[in-house]
């Protein structure tokens, strides 16, 4: 039996993470992609309102800030961009509150990229190119698949994931023992397609391959950019090996204006969900407004990354110490 105060992971997978981040950062030295650190704590917070965040008090004399463990190193990272850094990458931890089980632990690491002047197609190449080195020593990959969100979910559901009909939707979740998704949805989209995707989509994907699913539709934009040829999709790809989410990459949002009517938008849904209260990130408005180089980027979290290679079972095996042992 384990002793309360051993680590979570064995010792071998402690070698194995090690190996996996001196091979990433091989693979970045070798494309001249620079590494780079951004803080952790910072004076705003990501308003997805899909994301719960920590966080905690400065205290200075006769002053106080608020400050928040990041979700992800996303802003800062768009800052440098736009100062002229050029391409970069980060290997960096990220927190997200109320995340615990086979897969989450609130704290965990991710790999994100920017590459300036990329499309999303010439990232998504990048990205197959990394992944399927990471696992040659280990377990090969079977191939890489590549297919677009409408594609798949009327392959696995039936329905449109572009044009939404409420009575389709609902119908489909009660012929398909997911009754609760009526109440749970209602009349919001992307919560619809959030839910019929994860149950009846994802835990097909990528059978001992890499699958790369783009075109999602519009209403899932996130801080992608709307397809200049088709204003229902938006320019991002998701990756998936053994219906695990591995990573979540756009084709950047350049534009200001768009950004902060977006960050506007989450904010109202947030009160309107009488979730926390947050300040959207004028830093990253005023960076857009100075100019972000057309790029593309990716996160990827490396914890899920070395389940796979580890074939481990759960997030707790393959940290040195998870949220139950820390």
């Amino acid at each position: 039996m384990q002793s309360a105060w051993q680590p979570s992971c064995s010792i071998e997978t402690l070698h194995t993470r090690a190996r996996l981040l001196a091979k990433i950062r091989a693979f970045f030295l070798e494309k001249a992609v620079l590494e780079v650190e951004t803080p952790l704590l910072s004076h705003t917070i990501g308003t997805d309102p899909s994301l719960a965040f920590f966080a905690t008090n400065y205290d200075l004399p006769h002053c106080q800030h608020r400050l928040f463990l990041q979700t992800s190193p996303e802003f800062a990272m768009k800052r440098l961009l736009a100062a002229g850094c050029g391409s970069i990458y980060q290997i960096a931890k990220a927190f997200r509150n109320g995340e615990s089980g086979r897969f989450h632990n609130p704290e965990f690491t991710l790999l994100e990229w920017y590459r300036v002047g990329f499309t999303l197609p010439e990232l998504m190449d990048e990205v197959a190119e990394l992944i399927v080195s990471l696992f040659a020593e280990h377990h090969a990959l079977s191939g890489v698949e590549r297919r677009s969100y409408q594609a798949i979910f009327q392959q696995y559901t039936g329905l449109d994931a572009l044009v939404f009909c409420y009575q389709d939707y609902c119908a489909y979740a009660l012929d398909n023992q997911l009754p609760e998704a009526v109440a749970l949805c209602e009349h919001d989209h992307a919560l619809w397609l959030d839910v019929l995707f994860s149950h009846k989509v994802q835990p097909y994907l990528g059978e001992n391959s890499l699958c790369m699913i783009y075109g999602y539709p519009a209403c899932q934009s996130s801080l992608a950019r709307i397809n200049a040829d088709n204003p229902l999709v938006t320019d991002r790809v998701e990756l998936f090996i053994n219906g695990v989410e591995l990573g979540n990459g756009f084709y950047e949002l350049t534009d200001a204006v768009e950004q902060n009517q977006r960050f506007d938008d989450e904010i109202a849904n947030r009160q309107q969900k009488n979730l926390p209260e947050v300040l959207k990130d004028d830093r990253l408005i005023a960076a857009l407004n100075a100019g972000l180089p057309e790029c593309s980027g990716i996160a990827i979290g490396l914890d899920r990354l070395l389940m796979l290679l580890s074939k481990t079972a759960s997030i707790d095996e393959v940290l040195s110490f998870s949220i139950h042992s820390a």
